[in-house]
């Protein structure tokens, strides 16, 4: 018979010691996201209804570029941390190794084509 007090059983399964890292980036972002949605929903609301060259001389001057290029990153990069927590906490073993592999995957791509749709809309 064996005796295992719960510190002995909790032993070895414990945390990866990145949460405090973790949450502080979650509250970071949220964060960011509070004041640059307004504005990224004002901004993309003035060019909205706009002919094409109005948009690319709108999304040309710098303040609605930025304002879109950091909601775009900011707001991808707080789902992507999102969706890994889920999958850590919901998909085991090499199936969770994938789909976290792949959630960041998609994320980058997301960042990456958005951004470069935002320079040739912008340049």
């Amino acid at each position: 018979m064996r005796f295992l007090t719960d510190r002995k059983r909790a032993q070895g399964l414990g945390s990866a010691r990145t949460g405090t890292h973790e949450h502080w980036q979650m509250m970071i972002s949220s964060a960011a996201l509070v004041v640059l949605v307004p504005l990224f929903i004002f901004t993309f609301g003035s060019a909205l209804g706009g002919t094409y060259e109005e948009v690319i001389a709108y999304y040309s001057r710098p303040f609605p570029a930025v304002i879109a290029a950091l909601t775009l990153v900011v707001g991808v990069l707080h789902m992507m941390h999102e969706v890994q927590d889920a999958i850590v906490d919901y998909v085991h073993g090499v199936a969770g190794k994938m789909a976290f592999v792949a959630a960041g995957a998609v994320a980058w791509v997301i960042i990456a084509t958005g951004l470069f749709a935002l320079v040739k809309l912008a340049l």
